[in-house]
């Protein structure tokens, strides 16, 4: 089958706070975003994340060379048909249908990710039955991003950057620029010049903060920073959370949002330790971003993190540059990783590289992704 330039094509993503399925369409030839399509999410159901939230906790404890847990094989089914039944709800809204796709993009649910350390290959599991997916719609469907880059010694991520360069680009935006996604990680790419784009894992997101806030029973995360914005940093526990090794670690580097432990935060009140982790991350952004060896002109910040004030505002006075939620540069902030997953499903198709010696330190650019028919 002859490969088309330019695709319509249906993104989805579902990131590791388990909130919902995002959806995007984009219309692309995997260099250049030549439209956009609508955008949207749907919450996920809460049979979903009560299985997902298992497989995560099984994943964890899951050892190395040891059958997968059983609970894999149900959960991605469960996540394929979640996607399904979220884009069948969007695209009636739309004005669209399954037909009108030239290929899906689906990232999958991540219960593991696991960098490699020394000898040590990393792990990553990403789950969504793309079979399931595809024999649903009627469309090929790319997966599986991360795996290829991880068997060839690579952190497996970030993927975002080559879409964060696109993305740029189509906003008429020039290096030195710097994207942050604050995520349930937090992710920094560094486009600082022509062919140079670097791009790792700078700590925390938002992926502390919720955890926190679940096993204080105040919700899933401090919606408006509202716990953040009361208390009083701890500069012990903040010492001690900065302490940890990866922050010594030369980039490329990646991460899961359960590497550090929360211990050190047992003995505060719940305000004061949301506010001791909103400086934690923002504390580590700026230490990644002196990494960067030109300042960046700004810091256009997108996921989730971008809606917690406090969060913002710990950056704003750390960042070094000028810093602007996603929607201050005319980007769709709550779509920008399920656009990641349009475009880098057809560079997969296309045989395009999506992760690069600088953004995940994989030898050689490596393309990356699995297609799969109807």
């Amino acid at each position: 089958m002859a490969v088309k330039a330019a695709m319509l094509v249906l993104g989805f993503m579902t990131g590791t706070s388990l909130d919902a399925v995002d959806m995007a369409v984009l219309d692309t030839d995997g260099e250049k975003i030549l439209a956009f399509g609508p955008a949207g999410e749907r919450k996920l159901t809460d049979a979903v994340r009560d299985v997902l939230l298992e497989a995560t906790r099984q994943a964890r404890e899951w050892p190395r060379g040891a059958s997968e847990p059983p609970i894999f094989h149900h959960a991605a089914q469960m996540v394929a048909e979640e996607h399904f039944a979220a884009a069948e709800a969007f695209l009636q809204v739309h004005g669209l249908s399954w037909p009108d796709f030239d290929l899906i993009g689906m990232h999958g649910q991540t219960v593991l990710h696991e960098r490699p350390d020394g000898d040590r290959p990393g792990r990553t599991v990403q789950l969504g039955d793309a079979a399931v997916l595809a024999r649903l719609c009627g469309r090929p469907v790319a997966f599986d991003f991360r795996s290829a880059d991880v068997a060839a010694g690579g952190q497996g991520a970030p993927l975002a950057p080559v879409y964060h360069q696109a993305r740029a680009r189509e906003s008429g935006l020039a290096p030195p620029l710097a994207v942050l996604n604050v995520g349930g990680v937090a992710n920094l790419t560094l486009w600082t010049g022509p062919g140079e784009l670097s791009a790792f894992d700078t700590g925390p997101g938002n992926g502390m903060i919720d955890l926190l806030m679940q096993a204080r029973r105040a919700g899933r995360y401090d919606a408006e920073g509202k716990y953040a914005s009361v208390g009083r940093v701890d500069e012990t526990v903040l010492r001690t959370l900065l302490a940890h090794p990866y922050f010594d670690a030369p980039p490329p580097k990646s991460l899961d949002r359960h590497d550090f432990d929360m211990g050190p935060l047992d003995a505060l009140q719940i305000e004061d330790a949301a506010a001791t982790l909103v400086a934690f991350t923002a504390e580590t952004v700026r230490l990644g971003l002196e990494r960067s060896p030109v300042k960046p002109s700004q810091v256009i910040v997108t996921g989730g993190g971008r809606h917690n004030p406090q969060i913002m505002a710990a950056l704003a006075e750390c960042a070094g540059a000028p810093v602007v939620a996603a929607e201050e540069a005319g980007w769709r902030g709550d779509a920008i990783e399920a656009e990641a997953i349009a475009l880098l499903a057809v560079r997969s198709l296309r045989g395009l590289p999506i992760s690069f010696p600088a953004t995940t330190g994989v030898a050689r650019p490596m393309t990356g992704g699995r297609i799969i028919r109807p």
